[in-house]
């Protein structure tokens, strides 16, 4: 018998030793999953939600180091030889301040604090792959890093923090691999984008200053509102005429203020909009040309222009080689026909920060209801289908024990 042949025996046998520890496990994954849903957490303030963690992972002998950005975990799973090599399967695990709309049994008791963006299940279902890599951890050789991460929903951001105390302390990452629900993708699916594919989100704030005064009387006043309308409008030009095409960039103004009247020009407007592009040069040169263009504008029209870009989650850069290899892998878990290749996202996430540094893939699983609604992500009635989370929790094992043992 050849040793190629014993070896796909191998990874046959283990894929459905994978599948049987999943579908046994099912049920304590969405009975996790329901008791996250029903007690949820705003950003930064998961400290029940951590301490449930800490108890599964003392359940199944885990060891573990929490208090990382308060509420942050970093567990150690090891298989045998923990030393040669080291991959991290994370997991965020902050709600929104959203008042759920369901009649689920398992509603939300905290009142106007939701899990509406599926973190819930991101954390059932890495603890579940916890569950089944436990189980098998005579199979395979090193140490996954079990990242259950605070804040991912408002900015800084866990990951970045988490990193900027230290979290993987020791060990340097070969992999990182993380999950996300999405509600338009059938249930049992999921989905791949190998390179760029979720944008950087920075927040731009424009204050335009003047001489207000009676709207009657315009030559004796510098027109603040219009002057930011200009503003506006030049600014199409960053996404139109300076970015190259090739780069996805979106340059968005959703709030503007004059408080003024039908007969007043303000002294002050306020303008505030967002940046999303996909190239980490790009979006430093598209900064630089926010300033130059509203100062200029502003100083052509005889008013002063003051500028606040906050800088937000950076792109998500799938690796190339990992997610090759982690669409392979799934490709051999659930199928070709279950495993889709998607297009890229103008939404940011904070998975970005670790994407810079090292080699990651950010993917996607399949939420939708077969019958009733879904609802959409950051909504009151964002209602997951339950089947997922054993391709969750089944998939993301799977890819783990592969990128463990496969060189």
């Amino acid at each position: 018998m050849s040793c190629n042949f014993k070896l796909h025996l191998r990874y046959f046998s283990m894929k459905a030793r994978i599948k049987e520890l999943t579908q046994n496990y099912l049920q304590q994954i969405i009975d996790i999953r329901r008791h996250l849903h029903q007690n949820p957490e705003l950003s930064f303030e998961e400290h029940q939600t951590s301490a449930y963690i800490q108890k599964q992972l003392d359940s199944m002998g885990i060891p573990y180091q929490a208090g990382y950005v308060k509420t942050g975990i970093m567990a150690y799973l090891k298989g045998k030889n923990p030393d040669k090599r080291t991959i991290v399967l994370r997991a965020d695990m902050d709600a929104l301040p959203i008042k759920e709309a369901s009649e689920l049994e398992f509603t939300s008791r905290n009142e106007g604090v939701m899990h509406a963006c599926g973190h819930d299940a991101h954390t059932a279902a890495l603890l579940g792959a916890a569950m089944v890599l436990t189980e098998i951890k005579e199979e395979w050789e090193g140490t996954i890093l079990l990242l259950f991460q605070p804040a991912e929903e408002v900015f800084p951001g866990g990951a970045k923090l988490m990193m900027e105390e230290d979290c993987f302390k020791g060990y340097e990452p070969e992999v990182i691999l993380g999950q996300h629900v999405l509600p338009s993708m059938a249930t049992g699916h999921v989905g791949f984008k190998s390179g760029m594919y979720m944008a950087s989100g920075d927040e731009v704030y424009i204050t335009v200053k003047g001489k207000g005064g009676h709207a009657a009387m315009p030559h004796a006043l510098t027109d603040n509102v219009l002057i930011a309308s200009h503003i506006i409008v030049a600014l199409q030009q960053v996404v139109s005429r300076i970015v190259p095409a090739q780069i996805p960039t979106v340059l968005s103004f959703g709030k503007v203020i004059a408080n003024g009247a039908t007969n007043i020009i303000p002294e002050v407007v306020e303008i505030a909009g967002t940046l999303r592009t996909m190239n980490e040069e790009w979006r430093a040169i598209i900064k630089d040309k926010i300033r130059e263009i509203a100062n200029n504008t502003a100083k052509a029209m005889g008013a002063e222009c003051e500028i606040d870009i906050k800088d937000g989650y950076p792109v998500v850069h799938n690796n190339e080689v990992v997610t090759d290899k982690a669409i392979r892998f799934s490709n051999e878990f659930i199928g070709a026909e279950q495993t889709e290749i998607m297009d890229i996202r103008m939404t940011a996430e904070d998975f970005g920060y670790y994407s810079q540094k090292y080699p990651c893939s950010f993917y996607r699983f399949g939420v939708a209801q077969e019958k009733g609604e879904t609802g959409s992500l950051h909504t009151p009635q964002f209602n997951l289908n339950e089947d997922s989370l054993e391709t969750a929790a089944g998939v993301l094992a799977y890819l783990a024990f592969k990128f463990m043992t496969c060189d």
